[in-house]
């Protein structure tokens, strides 16, 4: 039975007095979000606060490991890794890093595995030397285990950066949620097996974010990373840098590491140490998407190649980084 102006007989056209022809509006359940994708909270990670969408914040990569793809390995060659590491970190942070990512096992195709022991050996006396030597930096740990995890923690390390986030171990979250410390949550695949790639990458990251809340984890203190040259061919991953724009439908920060990867080295047919222009058009495509972290190995260009770009998109400007001339 309808009324004259066809609506159902005894529902509300949300419109004061009667008749009207206004749907009936729906309201949210009680307790509920308004799920409604918007601009990020700011984030603490250690001693600074990151506000997304100011501008975009540059990851320097610190590699202890003797096997790193780029060849920057600190293990490689160096009779005192903890003072490269020191050495490098302070390089970074005077061209403009804005926080430091440590990592002792390399995650290139085939690389050799490392125990939790041996990568804490690795890691941890970088990890303090760095607090020690950079404490205003915030610092973070590239790992996908937990003791590994814990005892960067423990040693300061300020962010959790794990390349399986999609799976990551449960006590990588209960130790993020426990500890407070942000972590990234990376998009990755054991194969490069897809039926629609951007639609599966948002899925996976969807679930890993609702795993990590499950866990404890707190909203404002997830990063999201749509794991560029993981688990994906050169195709998906070219697709996945034209695309980023709809990472922004997660509500997450969103962090991108393309710096000197094989699918450039595809595209240009060059060799690792040969990337740092590629990796810039990536950075400020990146940046016009709306990526709030950049995670590269050369600092400087980068930060310099990200300034530009957020001049242009953010409508930001800032100082010279220390040691430029106007």
């Amino acid at each position: 039975m309808t009324d004259r102006t066809g609506a159902p007989s005894g529902i509300a056209d949300g419109r004061t007095g009667s008749g009207g022809d206004a749907t009936p509006s729906v309201a949210l359940p009680d307790g509920a979000t308004a799920g409604l994708p918007g601009p990020a909270n700011p984030t603490r990670i250690g001693p600074a606060l990151f506000t997304w969408g100011e501008r975009t914040y540059v990851m320097g990569i610190l590699n202890v490991t003797p096997d790193s793809f780029s060849g920057d390995g600190l293990l490689a060659g160096a009779s005192d890794p903890v003072g490269a590491a020191v050495a490098r970190g302070r390089q970074m942070v005077d061209e403009g890093a804005d926080l430091l990512d440590v990592g002792g096992e390399s995650s290139r195709p085939g690389h050799d595995e490392v125990s939790a022991a041996d990568e804490i050996a690795r890691v941890v006396p970088v990890v303090a030397a760095l607090r020690a030597a950079l404490p205003g930096t915030p610092l973070s740990v590239d790992t996908t285990k937990a003791a590994v995890a814990e005892a960067a923690i423990d040693a300061g390390a300020d962010l959790l950066n794990d390349v399986w986030g999609v799976a990551a171990e449960p006590d990588v979250l209960r130790l993020a949620a426990e500890r407070g410390v942000p972590i990234v949550l990376m998009h990755n695949r054991a194969e490069a097996r897809y039926t629609n790639l951007m639609a599966e990458v948002l899925a996976d990251l969807q679930v890993a974010i609702d795993r990590a809340l499950k866990a404890g984890v707190g909203w404002d203190t997830i990063v999201v990373d749509p794991g560029f040259g993981f688990g994906k061919t050169a195709a998906h991953n070219l697709v996945l840098l034209r695309d980023l724009d709809l990472l922004r439908t997660l509500g997450r920060p969103v962090l991108l590491g393309t710096s000197r990867k094989s699918t450039l080295g595809k595209v240009l047919d060059l060799g690792a140490g040969e990337r740092l222009e590629a990796t810039l058009a990536t950075t400020a495509l990146a940046i016009a998407s709306g990526v709030d972290i950049v995670r590269v190995h050369d600092v400087r260009p980068n930060v310099r190649a990200a300034r530009m770009a957020d001049a242009v998109v953010r409508g930001s400007s800032f100082p010279p980084t220390r040691g430029d001339q106007p």
